[in-house]
């Protein structure tokens, strides 16, 4: 019978292209992976790897046990879901990856939510992008992840996950009360009104900071940008002093000081969909199924933007 750590160690390497990756996946030394696949080797009896220099490389064979080895693990993950579920209550750690600017507004209910219904059930968050999220899953690291996707960016869909839309999330135009487009009673601003202001942009091949170049580009402009930065919040902070605009995911806009308003903008295609993602065939684990079941139920009636 081949070593079960060892093929996981084989698989991390397919998947992550080098042994210093897998190494700092597992928290061990870059040696105790490379010794660990070496046994791997003797054990199948089968070169699995070629060394290149210090570059190592999964030979055909090596390949073919990595895949081997995600449908083993899958097989072993549906078994041991077939027991969970026949206990029936959802117990033992429930663990979710969950992007940053959804961590107060839905992850710290979840775990409200999920601590009120099920009691035996822990919830365990993990701070990381979709694109970390979708791996922290396949590697199953986490049981759920919460992703996000912009409508005018043509992202591809995640492979290897089930996903389903929760809500979706505009983007907001976050002004000072002073500006002429945060009147009230103005309606939706089109972003054309904002042409000659300086922006606050998340960086450029971020999916925020794409989402709004690509709107500001089709409403006829390019935005005069300001200051550039991933942090919703600090944007905020930004634009309270320095009377700058920022289009920011209406979630992340929830608690404004008082200088400040979030208005909704004419463009529709400017919104992200949030979306669950879980492992193919653990939908119906009851953890998994938990956890679901809240976010949906935490989902409903929350995705208009503000007036």
């Amino acid at each position: 019978m081949l070593d079960l750590r060892r093929l996981v160690l084989l698989r991390d390497l397919a998947a992550h292209g080098t042994v210093t990756a897998v190494a700092e996946l597992h928290g061990v030394t870059p040696s105790a992976v490379s010794q660990q696949l070496r046994s791997l080797e003797d054990e199948t009896g089968t070169r699995l790897l070629e060394r290149t220099g210090r570059s190592v490389h999964l030979t055909a064979a090596g390949r073919q046990l990595a895949d081997d080895t995600e449908h083993v693990l899958t097989a072993l993950e549906q078994a041991q879901n077939r027991l969970r579920a026949g206990r029936g209550e959802p117990t033992g750690p429930f663990r979710v990856a969950c992007f940053p600017s959804a961590f107060a507004p839905v992850g710290a209910p979840l775990g409200a939510a999920l601590e009120g219904a099920h009691g035996s059930l822990r919830l365990h968050l993990t701070e990381a992008e979709p694109e970390a999220a979708v791996r922290l899953l396949l590697e199953r690291r986490v049981d759920l992840a919460l992703l996000y996707r912009y409508t005018n960016l043509a992202t591809p869909p995640y492979a290897g996950v089930e996903t389903r839309a929760l809500r979706t999330d505009p983007l907001v135009a976050v002004l000072r009360n002073d500006h002429p487009a945060a009147r009230p009673g103005q309606g939706a601003v089109d972003l054309r009104e904002l042409a000659e202001t300086e922006w606050i942009m998340a960086p450029r091949h971020t999916a925020c900071g794409d989402a709004v170049l690509q709107a500001c580009r089709s409403a006829g402009f390019t935005p005069r940008i300001r200051h550039t930065c991933t942090d919703f919040s600090a944007m905020i902070a930004l634009a309270a002093g320095g009377g700058h605009t920022a289009l920011i995911p209406h979630l992340a806009a929830a608690h404004l000081p008082p200088m400040l308003a979030a208005r909704p903008v004419t463009d529709s295609t400017l919104t992200r969909t949030i979306e669950t993602a879980v492992r193919h065939g653990t939908a119906r684990e009851p953890a998994v199924a938990a956890g679901l079941t809240a976010l949906r139920a935490l989902g409903d009636g929350t995705d208009d933007a503000p007036g």
